[in-house]
Order: structure tokens, then C-alpha cells, then sequence
């Protein structure tokens, strides 16, 4: 008999894990034969009350929440979810073993002994509550406006909806909605201002989020990333939150844009393909561009800088570039401990280019302090980080 290998190359989005409470709703199979997800994000802000961003400042604890987004424990449940202190594993066992008093169990040992919860409701008169099951409803395709009901019932929040997925190979990954994107867009409307009637580029865009939220300010928004099949996703939530985009602006064009070559693909035949119009009104009114968690791979970290740095000599206004990335730690056996190479990476092409000996241009970069409001439900942990680059005529 062969030795059996197991393998694996998935990637899980942390989307569902940090949003315990939100119901992700299964609605069809893409063309890579992977489920897609419709879920739906709160906007914790009115658009018709909120112009600028002076009223949408102030501290983010004062900041309506109507559900709060729970740390999970090591079972992937909300702690104290399901059951009080008094009903706790621990505790629970400790009365099962019939000790009387309220310490701990301990084994022979001396050590503490944690009775663990089930993972399965196997016992027809547990002690504690079985562990919840989680069931993603699929919808039949008449079915698909279902969650708008729901967004028409709120006048305080907004809804976002967006299909994405919710595990897939490395390359994929841009289907999925990570953590990075989110805090981006908190950032983009605590800083609604700044995006007001501008021309804004996104790199790497996913299922399309950051771009969707520029776009309640924005003129113009060009929405970029390679694959025909995650840029297709991305058009479809475009469609999906067109009641967002900012009135009288251009909206949300979808455009592939590959950095790891150095012309747009302007052939007609192929899909999202750049006309000459586009490019022209990219070059002369570009002056924002965004990155949401793309830094997770050394060359194409390395790809999007040069990108970058390509792109801002052909721009005819200063842009200042906006980036989002989460610090990842990982133990690697090279290293025989904790690191966070993907992001060290990030952080050496940020002083390369702020070190960068250009007559032409010059590169400055500035964290962004992480205190402005959540208008988005996720759970903002100190890893994510936003950095800011500010290109202007060199001297």
C-alpha cells in the first residue's frame, strides 16, 4: 500500500472567524467550481448626514455598535457564549467528579486538568450545551435579494453586501475579505474629505470593498487586480452597492492591471481591458492610490512597489498612496521562532523608497496613527497597520 500524504494549500479568510455573530449566505459555485458567499457588512454612518469627515470624528468608543464582534477561544465559539460562568467546562467537571469546594481539578500530576467541550453532541444528557453548528443557508437564485430586506429596514446603518469566498489556494486569495480591508476603509470614512471628487486607483482590489467605499466620495474610482474570474466578482459587488457611490460621480470602473508587467492590456478582445480614454483620465487625475493586505509575497511585494514607483512618474499631479497591511506572525524552521518576514519585506521597500535617489520625484513615508472611529463591525487588532506615501516633484 502507498504511504499516504496529506496535503494542503488552502488559505482560510479570517472574514467569519472575527464575525461570529453575521450570517454568510452561500449563493452559487464560481467557475473555479469554489462556493461564493453573500454577506452583508454594517456601515455604522448615514450617508445622507455625513459630508466630511468633521462629522464622522470624535472617539471611536462613542461609535453606535449593535453587535460586537467576540473574540473567540480555542473551539472557534464566543467566550461565555451558550453559557454562564456557572456552567463552564471547568467548573463542570469539577462537579461531575463530585469535589466538593470551588477549586480547581487537578490531575494526579498536580496539573490542571481542563475538561474541553465536545465536538460533538454525542451525549443525550450533556452538562453543558453542545457546541452551535453552523449551517450556511444556500439561496436560490429568485432568492438573492433576500438580505436587502434588511437593509432597507435600518435607518442608521448602511449595508454593504459582498460575494466573496471563504477558503482557497494562495493565488486566490483576492476572493476572499480580509481584516486589512476593512481597516482601510475605516480609514477612508474617517477621511471622506480627502476623497472627495478625486480620481482614486486601487491596486490589488479584490472583491472590490476599499474601492466600493472610496466611491461614496470619490469621482472616479478604478478598481484593478488580475484574473478574469475575481475581477468579474469584483463588477458584480460593484452592481450590488451601486446605491454608494457618490452622486454625480463616475463610479466604479473594473480594470485589470498586472504588476508584473509594465503596460495595461489594452486589447479590446479581453475582459476589463483599458480603452485610451481610461488611461488618459488615469495619467491626468489620478492623485490617490490605495493597497489593502497585498504584502504577503516577496516578489509580488516587490512587483507592486515598482508598480508604484512606475505609475507616480507617469501621474501628472503629487498622489499620495495609502497602504493597509496586517503584521503576521508565523514560526518558520529556518528561523526557529516567531517572524514576520512577509511584513519586515514590506517595511525594507518602504525605506528603499523613501531612501530612493530620485531627480524626478521624491518619496515620503508616515504611519497613520490607528485612533480614528470603527464604522465597520471586525475586531481592530494593534497587527494592522496603515502607512502613507507622498510622492512629489523631486527638488
Amino acid at each position: 500500500m502507498d504511504e499516504v500524504t496529506f496535503k494542503s494549500d488552502t488559505v482560510l479568510s479570517d472574514v467569519h472567524l472575527y464575525t461570529p455573530n453575521q450570517r454568510h449566505l452561500m449563493v452559487r459555485l464560481n467557475s473555479m467550481g469554489q462556493p461564493v458567499f453573500l454577506s452583508q457588512f454594517k456601515l455604522l454612518w448615514n450617508q445622507d448626514s455625513q459630508t466630511d469627515s468633521g462629522t464622522m470624528g470624535g472617539d471611536h468608543r462613542d461609535v453606535p455598535r449593535e453587535e460586537t464582534p467576540a473574540r473567540t477561544d480555542s473551539t472557534g465559539s464566543p467566550p461565555g457564549r451558550g453559557h454562564s460562568g456557572a456552567g463552564s467546562p471547568l467548573q463542570a467537571g469539577v462537579h461531575a467528579a463530585g469535589q466538593e469546594g470551588t477549586g480547581a481539578q487537578l490531575d494526579e500530576d498536580g496539573d490542571l486538568d481542563v475538561v474541553r467541550r465536545p465536538r460533538a453532541a454525542s451525549d443525550p444528557d450533556p452538562v453543558w450545551p453542545p457546541r452551535d453548528k453552523v449551517h450556511p443557508m444556500i439561496l436560490a437564485q429568485e432568492e438573492e435579494d433576500v438580505l436587502g430586506d434588511e437593509a432597507q429596514e435600518s435607518s442608521t446603518h448602511s449595508i454593504i453586501k459582498i460575494e466573496h469566498t471563504m477558503a482557497t489556494p494562495l493565488e486566490d486569495v483576492g476572493k476572499q475579505v480580509w481584516r486589512g480591508a476593512l481597516f482601510l476603509a475605516d480609514y477612508l470614512l474617517f477621511q471622506r474629505d480627502l476623497f472627495q471628487g478625486r480620481t482614486v486607483l486601487e491596486l490589488g482590489a479584490g472583491t472590490g470593498f476599499t474601492s466600493i467605499i472610496a466611491a461614496t466620495a470619490a469621482q472616479t474610482v478604478y478598481c484593478t487586480d488580475v484574473g478574469a474570474d475575481l475581477l468579474a466578482m469584483c463588477q458584480r459587488n460593484i452592481a450590488l452597492n451601486s446605491h454608494l457611490t457618490a452622486p454625480g460621480g463616475g463610479g466604479v470602473k473594473v480594470r485589470e492591471l498586472d504588476w508584473l508587467k509594465d503596460d495595461f492590456c489594452t486589447d479590446p478582445e479581453v475582459p476589463f481591458s483599458w480603452s485610451e480614454e481610461d488611461i488618459s483620465d488615469l495619467y491626468g487625475h489620478t492623485t490617490i492610490l490605495l493597497a489593502a493586505e497585498v504584502f504577503y509575497d516577496d516578489d509580488l511585494t516587490d512587483a507592486l512597489f515598482k508598480t508604484l514607483f512606475r505609475l507616480a512618474h507617469r501621474l501628472k499631479n503629487a498622489c499620495t498612496a495609502i497602504f493597509s497591511v496586517e503584521k503576521r506572525l508565523n514560526f518558520t524552521l529556518s528561523h526557529l521562532d516567531v517572524t514576520c518576514e512577509a511584513y519586515d519585506h514590506f517595511r525594507a521597500c518602504l525605506r528603499q523608497l523613501e531612501q530612493l535617489q530620485d531627480g524626478q520625484l521624491r518619496f515620503a513615508v508616515e504611519p497613520v496613527e490607528a485612533a480614528f472611529p470603527q464604522s465597520l463591525e471586525y475586531e481592530r487588532i494593534r497587527q494592522l497597520e496603515l502607512w502613507k506615501i507622498f510622492v512629489e516633484p523631486g527638488t
